[in-house]
């Protein structure tokens, strides 16, 4: 072989196997992403040749693929659609997805590494491969009426069973309707999309997992374990004045209840939500224990639920005057509803938190389960006396406290109201979470704006009545 045709044989063999490397590369390592890619077309145009699976309450879907005409012979359906877009979230050729449409995306589409053997049959039988069907936690009573005592203002909800984990009701409103979205006309579907992106209440958002919201006094059940963690009880005296100087600032915090006296029990000062004196413990307590506890509940955590959720925060660095202020829910301290009901869930289940899901089972279509989910101890953020001594402080709060509006006659009810301040320009943030012992749920109300006078806004007053609807609805 002469110089010349060497040199080519040569380059032709480094061509080929740098080919072969990068097709390899591309195989193995690259697939998943090229997949997931929002580019890639060949992809979505076989998702939406697919019969993808339900996602179902109960018996009934809140989403399914029905048979369609023209470009793609299926169209993804949302019955009852504002209803349940909370949960369900949208799938859209053009948006991607949302929701549980997202988080179970695979199994929906038949294309998870559990159902590879199912593929291999259907390619071997020349069928259609089907995707799974999604079965989930939630009660169709207690969705209703969580969207219905929201109304049109802008909040979530969410209610979970606290001795299994279960989601029973997750709302973040306004709502929408993800049909919209679906569409394959893809004209319309841009004309939606712009339209929800740009609407001023902001309907994508998730309220109840996907955003992060100062939590005010719901907060201090946080502050209170942790000063019972500490080897206080209820009975300690806390020092409550009108007026609390912040150390090393100009700042004061005051109180917009009248705490009692100027030295309150801590159970009298989550009574009646008393600023000062909680911000005092926070002082005592110091910033390390306050934050080891609310990351005992599980903030600055990955959340561990079935859907996209965001991390809740508690500061990493402070000072006193920060510390007597992240006591009270206030400064940087930061929650999502859904961390919000986890700590009320964790105090009535008696200091062990469950871990929290919307999916009980994945089914295929001849009903065999793929996955199923089983009630799951998450933590123990706190001890058993430690979380009795809290449920009968809360208790109080409802019976005797700014709670009172969630009352149920003949149902025990424990729970802790919150209205957080945010910017001069804009209202204060109303919630409520709580507890009842039956039905064994634990459920929080938040509402960001209700269109209403500013003096008006409460915990009490705005958030209790909708935790009420809900746990009604689940009696």
């Amino acid at each position: 072989m002469n110089g010349p045709i060497r040199t080519v044989t040569i380059f032709v063999s480094v061509l080929l196997a740098a080919l072969l490397v990068n097709v390899t590369w591309i195989s193995l390592v690259r697939t998943d992403a090229l997949n997931a890619d929002s580019r890639n077309r060949r992809v979505r145009d076989a998702e939406f040749s697919r019969d993808r699976g339900a996602i179902l309450v109960g018996n009934d879907p809140i989403a399914e693929s029905v048979p369609g005409s023209g470009r793609f012979p299926f169209v993804r359906t949302y019955p009852d659609a504002e209803l349940w877009s909370s949960v369900t979230g949208w799938f859209s050729y053009d948006f991607a997805r949302s929701g549980l449409e997202e988080s179970y995306n695979q199994e929906m589409a038949g294309t998870s590494s559990e159902q590879s053997f199912d593929r291999i049959l259907d390619l071997l039988t020349s069928q259609q491969t089907t995707g799974a069907n999604i079965q989930t936690t939630l009660n169709s009573r207690a969705q209703a009426a969580a969207v219905n005592a929201l109304g049109d203002q802008r909040g979530a909800v969410v209610a979970v069973d606290y001795t299994t984990g279960e989601i029973l009701a997750l709302v973040s409103t306004p709502t929408y309707d993800p049909n919209r979205l679906a569409t394959v006309d893809l004209g319309e579907a841009q004309t939606a999309w712009s339209e929800l992106l740009n609407a001023d209440d902001e309907p994508l958002k998730g309220r109840a997992t996907r955003e992060v919201y100062p939590p005010g006094s719901t907060f201090k059940l946080v502050t209170a374990a942790a000063a019972l963690e500490d080897g206080m009880v209820p009975d300690t005296m806390v020092d409550a004045p009108a007026s609390l100087p912040l150390p090393n600032s100009s700042r004061t915090m005051g109180n917009s209840t009248n705490c009692g006296g100027d030295r309150v029990t801590i159970e009298q000062a989550l009574q009646v939500s008393c600023n000062t004196a909680f911000g005092n413990l926070g002082l005592e307590l110091g910033a390390d224990k306050l934050r080891a506890q609310a990351e005992a509940f599980g903030f600055n955590q990955d959340p561990t639920i079935d859907i996209a959720a965001a991390v809740s925060r508690f500061p990493t660095e402070l000072d006193e005057a920060q510390t007597a202020l992240s006591a009270i829910g206030q400064f940087d301290v930061a929650a999502s509803p859904l961390q919000i009901v986890q700590v009320a869930a964790a105090i009535a289940n008696d200091g062990v938190m469950m871990k929290p899901h919307l999916v009980s089972n994945v089914t295929n279509r001849d009903l065999s389960v793929l996955s199923a989910t089983s009630p799951e101890e998450q933590s123990r953020p706190i001890s058993e006396s430690t979380a009795k001594l809290m449920q009968q402080m809360m208790v109080a709060v409802v019976e005797d406290g700014t709670g009172s509006p969630a009352q149920i006659d003949g149902v025990t009810i424990g729970g802790k109201t919150g209205t957080a301040q945010t910017a001069p320009d804009r209202p204060p943030y109303a919630w409520f979470v709580g507890y009842a012992e039956d039905p064994s749920v634990a459920i929080v109300a938040f509402v960001e704006d209700a269109d209403v006078a500013r003096d008006d806004i409460s915990g009490g007053r705005l958030a209790a009545p909708i935790f009420k609807a809900v746990l009604e609805a689940l009696r």
